[in-house]
């Protein structure tokens, strides 16, 4: 693969904390990059660059790690903008449309769904999403959820199994043995399309004990796991996933001050002095549901590892812009544009369990974001505005 120079970068950001500016994004200045095979193998200063087969100019502009989502559901049919427009009239958000949803994706197919998800994929990408993960979810049988994760796993290694989204409704008198189905059939047939266990821990969904059944089965056969948790109001998702070592717990918007403590207890297994349980926040979702935001700065304060993510879905997150997130979490979360960027690009690989991404330095992939605009500050002082100008994804400009 030929190599390539970014050359005349104004400001990038490399989250390497332990270089450049101080804080966490490790900003250096006036500098350039040099990328071969798809990995970032040198940044040094624009005075000194080495001699590569092509260039880039980013004429004094912002560069910046590609965007890491590390939640999203992308393998759906059918569209519920009348449910939006419902909330957006005094209804209130119960989760109770994920359903009508579920039928939809049943009745589409293969190459709906695959057209669906590669037009999600692409218009993440244009907006700087370099990883993204994607759960089922929307199918709820042994067939649909295994079909869900081949089609999720044509564009992203980070597929999640979310059987557990909600019980369906021919199960809706016997939830035992839907919990039954998704730990055996449904479980084997996902599993080998699959990295990501998750399940959906909240009242009018999963309890704590049908979840933990769920997510041990899923550990067993040996995938990681991530819970939907606290999301609706208080609850024990939370706290089982730090139980069971989850990668992530994501939504957080109703924490106690045990559940703060819960995710603070897991920084002992963290060397760089955060949180092996990251929490994923989807502002995306309170935006659109009118919902209370989650409380950011209490998590960063207290230690927390956070993460945003899109949570994009038809029913309560119909976006894919990792920008608006971190505007919104810069707007109604109390993080700064510092924290929010970071969140949005390191924050996301942790979630993922990932040090190859969502970080510049010499042996990360070359996944990077050219902005226009002079800094990562105008991710949240412009929002909106489409400022990312160019994607590299594995070196290779999109």
């Amino acid at each position: 693969m030929p190599s390539l120079l970014v050359d005349n970068i104004g400001e990038l950001v490399t989250n390497d904390a332990g270089r450049g500016e101080g804080g966490p994004l490790g900003i250096r200045r006036r500098v350039a990059l040099l990328i071969e095979d798809g990995e970032v193998v040198w940044i040094g200063p624009t005075t000194d660059t080495p001699s590569a087969d092509h260039r880039i100019d980013a004429a004094g502009s912002a560069v910046l790690p590609g965007f890491v989502d590390s939640h999203a559901h992308l393998v759906f049919a059918g569209d519920r903008a009348a449910e939006f427009a419902a909330r957006m009239a005094g209804e209130r958000y119960t989760g109770g449309g994920i359903r009508t949803t579920v039928g939809a994706t049943r009745a589409a197919s293969d190459s709906e769904l695959r057209a669906t998800v590669r037009r999600l994929r692409a218009e993440a990408l244009r907006q700087g999403t370099t990883t993204i993960e994607i759960k089922s979810g929307y199918g709820l049988t042994v067939v649909d959820e295994a079909r869900s994760l081949r089609i999720a796993a044509e564009v992203s290694t980070e597929t999640t199994f979310l059987g557990a989204h909600v019980v369906p409704a021919e199960y809706a008198a016997r939830p035992d043995d839907y919990v039954s189905l998704v730990c055996g059939p449904m479980l084997a047939a996902a599993a080998p399309h699959a990295r990501w266990i998750d399940v959906f821990c909240e009242r009018g969904a999963f309890d704590a004990d049908h979840a933990r059944a769920i997510l041990t089965c899923g550990q067993a056969v040996g995938l990681g796991v991530r819970v939907h948790a606290n999301q609706l109001g208080p609850g024990p998702g939370v706290q089982l996933g730090v139980e069971l070592g989850a990668a992530s717990v994501d939504h957080c918007t109703h924490l106690t001050d045990a559940d703060v403590d819960a995710l603070v207890s897991t920084r002992a297994g963290d060397e760089d002095g955060g949180t092996t349980t990251v929490a994923t926040l989807l502002p995306g979702a309170e935006f659109s549901t009118r919902s209370p935001y989650p409380d950011a700065r209490r998590l960063l304060d207290a230690g927390v590892t956070v993460a945003l993510a899109t949570d994009c879905n038809p029913g309560s997150s119909y976006t894919s812009s990792m920008p608006f997130c971190i505007a919104l979490a810069v707007r109604e979360m109390g993080m700064t544009p510092a924290e929010a960027v970071w969140a949005a690009t390191a924050g996301g690989a942790r979630a993922l369990r990932r040090d190859d991404i969502g970080v510049l330095r010499p042996g990360a992939r070359a996944d990077l974001v050219i902005l226009d605009a002079p800094s990562h500050l105008h991710l949240a002082y412009r929002p909106g505005v489409p400022l990312v100008r160019q994607v590299l994804h594995n070196g290779v400009p999109r």
